[in-house]
C-alpha cells in the first residue's frame, strides 16, 4: 500500500523577519460562490500577551483551487488599549450578514494572570460585514448584555476560536469557553478555578446575544460545535472540546446550546500534553444506498479504505508543547491524583466493557444521526506534530472515530474546518486552515482542500482499536 495522499498547501501567513507572527486561525465559507476569509491574530511575537489585531485574506473558488487577495488588518475589530484575539465567525444565511467574534483583552494580560487573580480583563466583541466580508462595520462590546453578572464569577473567558454555527431553527451559535473562580479566597490568592466550554447564541439575527449553561462537570475549554440533524424529531448540539485530561470531551445539547448535559471523555481522540485547540465540522453523510453500496465495494476491494455499511460498533480505545505563551488549558487550576473526574460515570476509568449508549434523553429517532463529523487535530501525543483529519459516522458514539489522516508532517497546532460544498466535479468538498512549521507551529498558517471520497480512501479503515485494560494518563502539566 501506497503513502496516504497529502493535499496540496497555500501559506496564507508567514512569520515575518521583523518578529510578526500570525497564530490562532479561523475559516469561513460564504455562499454562493463561495467566498472563503481566512482569519489569523497578528502578534508582535508568538507570545500571546503580544497579540495585536486580527487580520483577514479573502479567498474565491476557481475550479479546483482558490485565488487569494492581499492580507489586510482589520483596523475595526478593535477596542482602544486592548489586544484583539481569538477570531471567530459565523454567518448567518438569512440575512447574508457575517459576524466576526473576538476577545479584546485589555493591555498585555496574559491569561494566565486573570486565571490566577480571578480578574477578567476580556471583553466579548464583534464586528459585521454584509458584502462577504469587503467591508466591516464598527465594534460592538457584548460584554454588558451578553455575559451581565456572570464576569464577576469568571477569571477570563473567551470565544471559539475557529467558526460559530447557525442552526435550522435560524439561532445563531458561537463558541465559548470560561475560567469559573470556584473558590476565590485562600490566603489572599485565588484557590480554584475551572475551565467550562459554553455558547453565546442569538435568535434574532445578531441583534441581541444571550449566554448559555456551562458544560457541567469535565475541565472543558477551546471548542467548537456541529449540529447533528434528526430530521422530522429535530436533532442535537455537539460540542467538542480542548481538555488538560488527556482526551478530548463532547458533550451534547437538547435545547440547541442554551444548556448542556454533563461532558464525557473521548479517548479516541487523545490530547497532546497541554492540549490544543481543535475544528469539528458536520456534514449530511452520504445517504443514497447506491453511493453506499460501491464505496463498500471499494473498502472491499482497497482495505486501507473504510467500510460504510451499517453495523453495530465495536468498543474502541481511545505531550511538550512548540508554543510561547499558549496558556490555553495547560493544567493552571491544577491536576488531580486520580484519572476520574466527578460526573464521568461508568466506563471512563479503569477497564472498559463494550460501548453502549448512555442516552436516556435521546429521541428514537436520533439513535443513527445521518450527520457525519470531521476532526482536525494534531496527532502528536507529546507535542504538537502532525496535522491530521479524523472521521465519525456515528457521532452519538464516542468510540466511533478514525485514526487521523495526517495532511500535513510537522509541527503543526491550531486549525479551523470548512464545508465548501460540492466543486464542479459534484465531489462535497472541505477546506481546512491550520498552524504549521518545519521547526515549530507558529511559522506559517497554511491552507488545504480535500473531498470527501479523499478522506474516505486515506482515514485508516475502522475506529481505532482499544485495548481493555489500563488507567487512562492524566496529561496535565504546569505551563
Amino acid at each position: 500500500m501506497g503513502a496516504p495522499h497529502v493535499p496540496e498547501r497555500t501559506v496564507l501567513f508567514q512569520r515575518e523577519r521583523s518578529g510578526l507572527t500570525y497564530r490562532v486561525p479561523a475559516l469561513l465559507s460564504v455562499p454562493p460562490v463561495p467566498t472563503l476569509l481566512a482569519f489569523a491574530e497578528q502578534r508582535l511575537s508568538p507570545d500571546d500577551a503580544h497579540a495585536h489585531r486580527l487580520v483577514q485574506r479573502s479567498g474565491t473558488l476557481a475550479g479546483s483551487s482558490v485565488r487569494w487577495g492581499a492580507m489586510r488588518v482589520l483596523a475595526t475589530a478593535a477596542l482602544e488599549e486592548h489586544r484583539s484575539m481569538n477570531p471567530c465567525p459565523v454567518h448567518d444565511a438569512h440575512t447574508a450578514t457575517i459576524f466576526l467574534f473576538f476577545i479584546a483583552v485589555r493591555g498585555r494580560t496574559p491569561e494566565a494572570t486573570q486565571i490566577a487573580t480571578g480578574r477578567n480583563a476580556a471583553r466579548l466583541c464583534c464586528v459585521t460585514s454584509r458584502d462577504a466580508g469587503h467591508s466591516w462595520g464598527a465594534a460592538r462590546d457584548l460584554t454588558e448584555e451578553a455575559v451581565g453578572g456572570a464576569e464577576q464569577d469568571w477569571a477570563t473567558f473567551a470565544v471559539g476560536p475557529g467558526h460559530g454555527i447557525q442552526l435550522r431553527s435560524g439561532r445563531l451559535l458561537v463558541p465559548a469557553y470560561t475560567y469559573r473562580v470556584d473558590r476565590r479566597e485562600c490566603f489572599g490568592r485565588i484557590c480554584r478555578t475551572s475551565p467550562h466550554a459554553f455558547t453565546f447564541y442569538s435568535d434574532d439575527h445578531g441583534r441581541t446575544w444571550h449566554r448559555g449553561g456551562l458544560v457541567p462537570n469535565l475541565r472543558s475549554g477551546e471548542c467548537q460545535l456541529a449540529a447533528l440533524d434528526g430530521g422530522q424529531a429535530g436533532g442535537l448540539l455537539y460540542c467538542n472540546a480542548r481538555s488538560p485530561l488527556g482526551s478530548r470531551v463532547e458533550a451534547f445539547s437538547t435545547d440547541e446550546g442554551a444548556s448542556f448535559l454533563p461532558g464525557e471523555l473521548v479517548p479516541a481522540l487523545a490530547e497532546t500534553s497541554w492540549g490544543c485547540q481543535g475544528s469539528i465540522l458536520g456534514f449530511p453523510g452520504p445517504l443514497h444506498s447506491l453511493r453506499v453500496e460501491r464505496w463498500s465495494a471499494d473498502a472491499r476491494n482497497h482495505p486501507q479504505s473504510p467500510c460504510l455499511c451499517p453495523r453495530v460498533r465495536q468498543p474502541s480505545e481511545e505531550g511538550i508543547t512548540d508554543t510561547q505563551g499558549d496558556q490555553g488549558l495547560s493544567g493552571m487550576e491544577g491536576c488531580r491524583s486520580s484519572p476520574q473526574e466527578p460526573g464521568l460515570g461508568p466506563g471512563l476509568s479503569g477497564t472498559r466493557g463494550p460501548w453502549a449508549p448512555r442516552l436516556p434523553w435521546l429521541p428514537a429517532t436520533l439513535s443513527q444521526s445521518p450527520t457525519w463529523l470531521l476532526y482536525s487535530h494534531p496527532v502528536g501525543r507529546r507535542a504538537r506534530l502532525h496535522m491530521g483529519i479524523h472521521l465519525s459516522r456515528s457521532p452519538l458514539d464516542p468510540h466511533s472515530w478514525t485514526e487521523p489522516w495526517v495532511i500535513y508532517e510537522g509541527p503543526s497546532g491550531y486549525s479551523d474546518l470548512a464545508s465548501i460544498g460540492p466543486t464542479l466535479k459534484g465531489a462535497l468538498t472541505f477546506a481546512c486552515l491550520y498552524e504549521s512549521g518545519a521547526r515549530v507551529s507558529y511559522e506559517e498558517i497554511s491552507f488545504c482542500m480535500f473531498s470527501l471520497a479523499e478522506v474516505l480512501q486515506n482515514v485508516p479503515a475502522g475506529p481505532k482499536p482499544r485495548s481493555l485494560g489500563g488507567k487512562p494518563q492524566e496529561r496535565c502539566r504546569p505551563s
